[in-house]
């Protein structure tokens, strides 16, 4: 997941996934708490692995969107692969703090005041080669606002990027008659590495909504994929993507849905799929990214909160 406000506020969260204070627990941003997934379940919690990647390169994908490339012997412990939503959490040391050094988490949370732990964001591995190794993050920018956006409009090759992971939940099933695939700029690098993922010639229908025409992504798929790009212009987050959905004719058969972004729209889908249209818990993974309007850490603090009510939106329907 690339976390950042896609109007230009602040890091939202992501994935996957409150929980920047356990830093190293489990955390998804965007994804994370109890979110609603579906398909293969979610990993066990535990705490995250620390690892240290350095700066090969940087690529301006779009104009709010930049791929940074780390690498390094830092990465050899690094596996991921499984999922293909995987996220890790970016770990940003606070000015003045004086840290282990290696990073030692457990000596922070151990030593120092919570409010001097690291700030952390969440955000989706596009892709990772164990072979070099090299793993891939993309992130949305909106100049100077946020933390993550701007580090990655600044890194430079030799930079160092501390982050612990990985965790995930979600990869196209090969036995599902065809896939939904829908997300705004945020879900964007999830969407495009399940693309590139789903089986040869699996149908699917993807639903993507970036600013303008200028931010859309060459994707590549060995699926049968019909791809709408969604152009937002002054609306807010989302709502074409609702109406794009609501007004889909679905095919037939069995689908296995992934719905991840802004916390409404996210919900506001999740109860189409699940109420209106029958899609059961386990064929559709859906998570809230970030919420406009909050930041980071709000969203987080915030996150279980979210999912009870989605959950007792669901009970409160069917009894």
């Amino acid at each position: 997941m690339a976390m950042a406000d896609p109007q230009g506020r602040q890091d939202t969260p992501n994935r996957r996934r409150g929980q920047d204070a356990q830093d190293g627990q489990d955390a998804q941003s965007g994804q994370g708490g109890q979110d609603a997934r579906g398909g293969q379940g979610r990993p066990e919690r535990g705490r995250r692995q620390l690892h240290r990647g350095t700066v090969l390169r940087t690529e301006r994908l779009s104009p709010h969107m930049i791929r940074v490339v780390v690498g390094g012997p830092g990465l050899a412990e690094f596996t991921a692969g499984q999922y293909t939503d995987h996220y890790i959490k970016l770990l940003f040391p606070r000015p003045g703090v004086e840290y282990p050094r290696p990073m030692d988490m457990e000596a922070v949370r151990r030593d120092l005041p919570r409010e001097q732990w690291p700030v952390t964001r969440t955000y989706t591995v596009r892709s990772f080669d164990a072979s070099v190794p090299e793993l891939a993050v993309d992130f949305v920018h909106h100049g100077d606002e946020g933390l993550a956006g701007p580090w990655a409009a600044r890194a430079k090759p030799g930079d160092e990027l501390l982050f612990l992971g990985p965790g995930g939940g979600y990869a196209p099933d090969a036995g599902a008659d065809w896939h939904l695939l829908v997300g705004d700029e945020s879900a964007l690098p999830a969407v495009a590495a399940s693309l590139e993922r789903l089986p040869s010639g699996a149908p699917a229908r993807v639903f993507l909504e970036v600013a303008g025409p200028e931010e859309e992504l060459k994707l590549e798929t060995p699926g049968e994929a019909e791809v709408v790009w969604v152009h937002r212009g002054e609306r807010p987050v989302g709502a074409a993507l609702v109406e794009a959905v609501r007004a889909l004719e679905f095919p037939s058969g069995d689908v296995q849905a992934f719905v991840h972004g802004e916390a409404d729209f996210v919900r506001e889908l999740r109860r189409l799929l699940r109420m209106e249209r029958g899609i059961a818990p386990a064929r559709l993974s859906v998570s809230g990214y970030w919420r406009r309007g909050v930041d980071e850490d709000g969203w987080q603090a915030s996150k279980a909160e979210w999912n009870r009510g989605v959950s007792e939106e669901e009970a409160g329907s069917s009894s």
